[in-house]
């Protein structure tokens, strides 16, 4: 169904609000957009009468927002943002071929920036723009086309594909396992510094579990990122429980080794997440197929 013309406004119009409602002034939004002040205010009156709603109180020389002004003016805001960033990512790509990807930080850079050169060279009119998030978010306010996201697939609306199961090891620098022996007894990590990833607070309480230790009381470092936890273990702070596909390298070089042989399935998964609206979207399907064949064929379902 077509949106009646009343309920679009002009950029022009919805861009002299914006810069009226965020400088708070007539005066301050006419100099960033080179106008008059005149012409901005005529442009406010056009786009109150346009819509039928007053959005600023006029009070001898200064104006402010209505109540209903500053609602409309954060999701114009929003909303001018998202068309300048789409037309960003068209300029840098006129074929339109632009995938806007969340990541979670670590598997980013460990796992999936070493193999994109892969996926672009095989796709080369696509261009792919990274973010980091460390939280889930919503793709109806955040203008992402897909996600990797570990956990639950429990996101409303939308697909997802599963990437890659996850097995976890405690692990620590080698100077610091020669000089903590355990012996092969999970208890005596108990007594250790234990190191903690945030987005996973019940991690080494799970371990404990797994292992048949007592796992009241755990505590230790926190950290929010995995690749900080990995350096602060490097450094001997003490044992840090980590994803050995995250530290492939570091695992390799002998900078971290077990300091238990007892490593342990995660009950959570890797996923690719993306909006049922996109599911046909071109950069994405390619995304998808590729990222079949780099983690060895993934399933896809929908939430």
């Amino acid at each position: 169904m077509q949106t009646p013309r009343r309920f679009l406004p002009s950029i022009g119009l919805l861009s002299a609000f914006e810069a009226s409602a965020r400088t708070g002034s007539f005066t301050a939004a006419a100099r960033e957009l080179n106008l008059t002040q005149s012409a901005i205010s005529r442009q406010i009156r056009a786009l109150e009468e346009q819509l039928g709603v007053e959005l600023f109180l006029r009070e001898r020389q200064t104006v402010r927002l209505t109540p209903a002004g500053e609602a409309y003016a954060r999701d114009i805001r929003e909303a001018l943002r998202r068309i300048s960033t789409a037309s960003l990512n068209l300029r840098a790509n006129p074929c339109g071929g632009t995938l806007n990807l969340a990541i979670l930080p670590t598997f980013g850079t460990r796992w999936l920036a070493p193999r994109l050169p892969d996926f672009l060279a095989r796709h080369p009119g696509i261009t792919i723009n990274l973010a980091t998030r460390l939280v889930e978010f919503d793709f109806r306010l955040d203008n992402m086309d897909a996600a990797v996201h570990f956990g639950a697939p429990n996101w409303q609306g939308t697909h997802h594909m599963t990437l890659m199961a996850e097995e976890v090891v405690p692990m620590a620098s080698p100077d610091f396992v020669a000089s903590h022996p355990v012996d092969g007894d999970p208890s005596r990590l108990r007594a250790l510094s234990l190191l903690h990833i945030t987005s996973r607070p019940d991690a080494w309480e799970q371990w404990f579990i797994a292992n048949d230790v007592p796992a009241e009381g755990v505590t230790g470092m926190l950290f929010d990122q995995f690749a900080t936890m990995a350096q602060a273990a490097m450094a001997g702070l003490g044992v840090a429980l980590l994803p050995t596909v995250l530290v492939a390298k570091e695992i390799e070089r002998g900078e971290l080794v077990p300091i238990i042989e007892r490593p342990m399935r995660s009950a959570e998964n890797y996923h690719l997440v993306w909006p049922r609206e996109r599911d046909r979207f071109p950069p994405l399907v390619a995304f998808r197929q590729w990222l079949r064949g780099a983690t060895g064929g993934a399933s896809q379902s929908e939430a």
